[in-house]
């Protein structure tokens, strides 16, 4: 069982039963709503455009239902600018102008399923994934665009911090998440 970033809560057992894999044409995107249109909108009609053109990769948390989509998160490699870290980050890192990064550009919970645990499901689920592929494609941090104050909160509290040149984007250094995950 995977341990939240910043406390010893766990995710619901319930919760991390659901099985999250990547989209498949199987899954019911046109069914999905989580009540914020962009994010519903998005997973209707653009994920299978970004998946086809290696823009995103599109994680879903299948429900007790087969072809359910509870939730799902997109992935994606970034750069972030040195400049948009806080100056203590960025005083750490080479003098590059940008550094390697994973975006977690969308995560979303379907209406159903709020309140259950599952965007930390997902979360968690992202930051794992990750981390595996961090041996073979280095990403000094994770990134994701909060959509609204709720957003950023719900980030902050598995320890991203905001970026001071525009607070809706956050970072959490991947070393801090691969510490984490691994209970050290």
């Amino acid at each position: 069982m995977r341990q939240r970033d910043t406390a010893t809560e766990r995710v619901p057992e319930a919760v991390e039963s659901y099985s999250v894999q990547p989209l498949g044409p199987h899954h019911d995107r046109a069914a999905f709503s989580c009540g914020v249109e962009v994010l519903d909108r998005y997973l209707q009609r653009q994920a299978g455009q970004d998946e086809r053109k290696n823009i995103a990769r599109v994680f879903i948390a299948e429900g007790p239902e087969p072809r359910v989509v509870a939730g799902y998160y997109t992935l994606s490699s970034y750069g972030i600018d040195v400049g948009d870290l806080p100056v203590a980050e960025s005083k750490k890192l080479p003098r590059y102008p940008v550094i390697p990064a994973a975006l977690i550009g969308r995560l979303a919970v379907g209406l159903p399923y709020r309140g259950t645990g599952l965007g930390a499901h997902l979360l968690l689920d992202a930051l794992a994934r990750i981390i595996d592929v961090n041996s073979e494609v280095a990403t000094h941090a994770i990134v994701v665009e909060a959509k609204d104050e709720s957003a950023a909160t719900f980030y902050r509290k598995y320890g991203f911090k905001p970026c001071p040149s525009n607070p809706s984007r956050l970072f959490l250094p991947t070393a801090t998440a691969i510490a984490a995950l691994s209970g050290k």
